[in-house]
């Protein structure tokens, strides 16, 4: 297999860049146009090529795509421009940028800048040209001969980080790179127009009617102090909190406002309608986003823009400023985005979910057998968790009771103190007392004592990193202390920069480095982040082994979406189902299973 490295310099000007304008919407501009690329295959000397759209296709063409991995740094824009523009698909995709997130972790820059002089390879050159709103023709053949050579330059930069990335990194996950990548770079989803229009029509139409029904401007209802005003000659208090970055007290008019959503049941129905309307009024990324599918439409078929290892945990994420990832489900309207997105005519989406994967993980690593069977068996375990936190039959347990004990599972696992649990239930709008929370906590704890002395085990691996040892952590030693990160059955890891202890009110507590500054991590957190990764390990894999017969053509948290030939329906559901249900060797006992959906469109898979 040869390794093409690859990268396209294009046309930019101050509304008309990366920083404005999304991938999709660039690339497939009218304004697009490349100025020329720098290319190299295997370890060939690096060439530099520039010319009218014709000349740089026929040029492009003579080399060996069918048989060769395209390599660059964000192959999301390059491979795209490839495909898109000149209709060529190499046989595989390779990035350097995705590769950096996985090696690095998602906390370290990954720019082409910092990996170089983090490996030791060179120095990315600074352009040295005023390139912006310049075309081709406007640049001289020294320009652009000067252009030439920058470009080169990191063509070499990201040959040589692929190599020295490439010697050790996981060839699966080298596999879902690609799997990643493709579902941008060969879009094979359709958007239906006219629903979106449709729904956008009637989004628009709503917040009018709110509006209406309020009986005052949208200016006043977006300003907080003139909103404030206007509840109070409703005789109603404005709800208060205090901030926390400043310890101030200030107006909770927002959405989350727990206080504030409390209006919306008033008994006065002017207070209803005013709150109603701002919370109506206020949220716009429904409409932002349906005015988004639909110009994607116009375009052309829908890339999914999907981040790998876009998580502290290896989960993959949204992008692209479409966040495929938390599209709505709910309410009257709450699909019309998920039915949106169709199938090619001829073949059907099917949507495999992963049932309850992290809680079935944290008991079988915690080696919580009676938890682990339960799983296995198929039982209800959120109901069997009410009935110990409420002391009743099971066959008794309410559906509140049900609710409370499907978020002890999924929450207390992690060492989740009563506060916290407490405002985890106020969140979905169940109301419980302190002293009820502390109890429910307590109840969890005795009852899963080996999950207790997982997180015991966990912060043992703190003392371990930051004292430099390693040490096997987990049931059978699947995962592995490496001074300051967790090495995962994948390969990769769980990282934390500059792990260390830290005096915080009289007590040691142990930070590590992110983007925001010095996070705090304990043996909770750490079998939290352990659970999730390792759910995402055998998402993975088991997306590995669907892809060998189908196209996989979204990943959303726990599930993996397919498009199938309308005759292989039900075989290829049947097979992706056991694809869902199959673990790794490294993940004997653990209990996994799912659930899937057929439909023509994402939304009604489910």
């Amino acid at each position: 297999m040869n390794l093409i490295t690859l990268d396209f310099e294009t046309y930019y000007d101050r509304q008309y860049s990366l920083k404005k304008v999304t991938t999709e919407e660039y690339i497939r501009s009218p304004h697009f146009e490349v100025i020329g690329l720098g290319i190299k295959l295997n370890d060939e000397e690096t060439q530099w090529a520039s010319g009218t759209h014709e000349q740089v296709k026929e040029y492009l063409l003579t080399f060996p795509w069918g048989s060769s991995v395209l390599n660059a740094h964000n192959t999301m824009f390059d491979g795209a421009i490839l495909n898109w523009v000149f209709n060529i698909k190499p046989k595989l995709f390779a990035d350097t940028l995705c590769m950096a997130r996985a090696k690095h972790g998602v906390y370290s820059s990954a720019s082409l800048d910092a990996l170089s002089k983090r490996y030791g390879i060179g120095v990315k050159g600074k352009e040295i040209l005023e390139t912006m709103g310049k075309h081709r023709k406007d640049f001289t053949e020294s320009e652009l001969s000067r252009f030439g050579d920058y470009c080169l330059n990191d063509v070499d930069l990201t040959f040589e980080l692929f190599k020295r990335m490439g010697k050790d990194f996981p060839k699966k996950e080298m596999k879902l790179i690609d799997l990643t990548l493709r579902m941008f770079i060969d879009p094979i989803l359709d958007l239906d127009l006219g629903l979106l229009e449709q729904h956008l029509m009637e989004t628009r139409q709503r917040k009018e009617d709110l509006l209406s029904d309020a009986g005052v401007t949208k200016e006043t209802l977006m300003s907080n102090p003139k909103f404030a005003e206007l509840l109070t000659r409703l005789n109603v208090e404005p709800p208060t909190k205090i901030s926390p970055t400043t310890g101030k007290k200030t107006l909770a008019l927002a959405k989350s406002d727990e206080e504030f959503k409390k209006l919306t049941e008033h008994s006065n129905e002017k207070v209803r309608a005013l709150v109603n309307a701002r919370l109506g009024t206020k949220s716009t990324l429904e409409e932002t986003r349906t005015e988004r599918f639909i110009d994607i439409g116009k375009r052309g078929l829908l890339p999914v823009p999907i981040r790998y290892y876009s998580a502290h945990t290896g989960r993959w994420g949204g992008d692209d400023k479409i966040n495929l990832q938390n599209l709505p489900s709910r309410g009257a309207d709450g699909k019309k985005l998920k039915r949106s997105i169709i199938a090619p005519q001829g073949c059907n989406l099917i949507d495999a979910d992963s049932s309850q994967i992290e809680a079935r993980v944290l008991a079988w690593l915690a080696e919580q057998d009676d938890l682990t069977e339960a799983f296995r068996n198929g039982d209800d375990v959120y109901k069997k968790m009410a009935s110990v936190i409420y002391n009743v039959k099971e066959e008794d347990v309410t559906k509140d009771q049900r609710f409370v004990g499907k978020t002890t599972i999924l929450g207390a696992g992690y060492g989740m103190g009563a506060v916290k649990f407490q405002n985890q239930l106020k969140t979905f709008g169940f109301n419980m007392d302190i002293s009820e929370a502390r109890r429910v906590v307590k109840v969890y704890r005795d009852t899963n004592w080996r999950v207790n002395k997982l997180w015991r085990c966990a912060q043992h691996y703190l003392k371990s990193s930051v004292n430099g040892e390693d040490k096997p952590f987990g049931l059978h030693g699947i995962l592995n202390v490496e001074n300051g990160r967790i090495k995962l059955p994948s390969g990769l890891y769980i990282t934390y920069d500059n792990l260390r202890t830290i005096q915080q009110e009289g007590e040691h507590e142990y930070v590590y480095t992110t983007r925001t500054g010095d996070t705090r991590i304990y043996g909770g957190k750490i079998v939290e982040n352990v659970c999730q990764a390792i759910a995402r390990c055998i998402i993975g894999e088991q997306m590995l082994q669907i892809a060998k017969r189908y196209r996989v053509v979204l990943t959303v948290h726990d599930s993996i979406v397919c498009c199938v030939k309308e005759e292989n329906t039900e075989e290829a559901q049947q097979y992706i189902e056991e694809c869902m249900k199959w673990t790794p060797d490294w993940a004997s006992g653990l209990p996994v299973d799912c659930e899937s959906g057929i439909g023509k469109s994402y939304g009604d898979c489910e």
